[in-house]
């Protein structure tokens, strides 16, 4: 036991012996590298300090660029600020420039419509009868275009090609100018002689000529060669082959369906308003249609059974239209040539129309007493008219040839009735002359 203790402790003094020779060669070396870690610690704190002056050089620098790149951004703000500035002020310097033109240009054509209207005022006196003043106003306004393209050639932007175009369109209608002032000045001043024209201005001349010459022929005509007007809204197999109430039906619905000509429309207008006084039992003379253009704007003459007499003139125009005074002034003109005519009858104006009046107009008539009725639209009514005479019980269709001139009287048991058939069945017959196998 003392053995193996004493070889222990042996063994334990060599390995702690050599373990003490390691740690004290390594202190040895430690003793020996110290110096040199000392240094390279004094280095590494040197370039630690150096590495940070160079940093704080590198900042200062940033600092510094930083602060000369703002100030050149600024510097160019400056510029660009001074050059908008003086961009801005160019270009108000240019509006004004051109409000200014602008306004010339304005006061000037103001002043040149003025002059026109004036010319024009003067033209609508003087002018009818004067060729030589017409081409005088067509020299003047010549002249005054081309004092337009001169100011266009020499103002500030110059537009010598629309000079150029005006010189030549002036050259082209300074004729044309000439001829339609004479023209126009003579149609107003016949509008004015005769309000009534306007009522054809918008028609077809020379299919109203052709219908007012066929209702001529047929009116001259003998009854005897006359055929049957039904026949114009039928076919030949539709005339031939209907029973008689359904075919003088269906002609008086075409009659209604057809699309007509303005003073066609204006005639059924007549005769709507003249319905609306025979039913209360006044007597009414369709001037207007059996005297056509020589009615002296006496359209209907309505004799009451108080023996008063009222004049009507009827106008069914297009909404956009307007009626003026001097409509108003040839009704009421129209009313004196009857009463000097009739100096016995007492006698008023009426008029009955589609559209309106013009504050004017209607201030004259209150003035004039004469009455007035506006938008009044034409209605289907009924329109046969159902007629005692001497030869027995007859209706007469709107297209039959003494439509306008019969006479409803109510107290005679005279009608108007909507369809052949109620016609037929009040036993009325058909009213017409033709030329064929039914004679009347």
């Amino acid at each position: 036991m003392e053995i193996i203790l004493t070889i222990f402790i042996i063994i334990i003094f060599f390995y702690g012996f050599n373990w003490i020779s390691d740690i004290a060669d390594k202190l040895k070396k430690y003793n020996n590298l110290k110096p040199r870690l000392d240094n390279i610690e004094a280095r590494e704190i040197e370039f630690r300090q150096e590495q940070l002056i160079t940093l704080k050089s590198i900042e200062a620098r940033e600092v510094k660029f930083r602060q000369e790149q703002l100030e050149k951004i600024r510097e160019i703000e400056a510029r660009e600020a001074k050059i908008r500035q003086k961009k801005l002020e160019g270009i108000r310097e240019i509006e004004s420039r051109e409000a200014k033109f602008r306004q010339e240009e304005l006061e000037y054509l103001k002043k040149l419509d003025e002059e026109k209207q004036v010319i024009n005022n003067l033209a609508q006196e003087k002018s009818v009868g004067f060729p030589w003043l017409a081409q005088a106003y067509a020299d003047y306004f010549s002249l005054k275009e081309l004092q337009i393209a001169d100011y266009l050639e020499s103002k500030p932007r110059p537009a010598r090609k629309t000079a150029e175009n005006i010189r030549e369109l002036t050259a082209k209608f300074r004729n044309a100018e000439k001829l339609w002032r004479v023209l126009d000045y003579q149609i107003k001043y016949y509008e004015n002689l005769f309000p009534w024209l306007v009522d054809y201005k918008e028609e077809n001349i020379d299919e109203l000529i052709k219908q007012l010459s066929n209702k001529k022929v047929e009116l001259e005509a003998s009854s005897d060669e006359q055929e049957d007007p039904a026949r114009q809204w039928l076919t030949k197999a539709e005339y031939e082959s209907l029973p008689t109430i359904e075919k003088y039906q269906l002609a008086l619905e075409r009659y209604w369906s057809k699309k007509k000509a303005k003073w066609e429309i204006g005639r059924d207008y007549e005769r709507y308003i003249g319905y609306l006084y025979e039913i209360n039992n006044c007597q009414v003379y369709y001037q207007g249609i059996i005297d056509g253009l020589s009615d002296l704007g006496r359209d209907l003459v309505i004799s009451s059974p108080n023996g008063k007499v009222e004049i009507i003139q009827c106008k069914y125009w297009s909404q956009e239209k307007m009626i003026h005074e001097k409509h108003i002034f040839q009704l009421y003109g129209t009313l004196v040539a009857y009463q000097i005519d009739n100096p016995k009858i007492i006698a008023s104006a009426t008029l009955f129309t589609s559209t309106i009046l013009s504050e004017t107009a209607k201030k004259f008539a209150k003035a004039l007493n004469v009455k007035y009725f506006e938008k009044q639209s034409l209605q289907r009514y009924p329109c046969i008219k159902c007629n005692i005479s001497s030869r027995g019980k007859i209706y007469h269709l709107p297209f039959d040839q003494q439509y306008d001139k019969v006479i409803i009287n109510k107290e005679k048991k005279e009608c108007y009735v909507w369809t052949v058939k109620e016609a037929e069945s009040l036993n009325f017959r058909r009213a017409f002359k033709w030329r064929g196998r039914d004679k009347e």
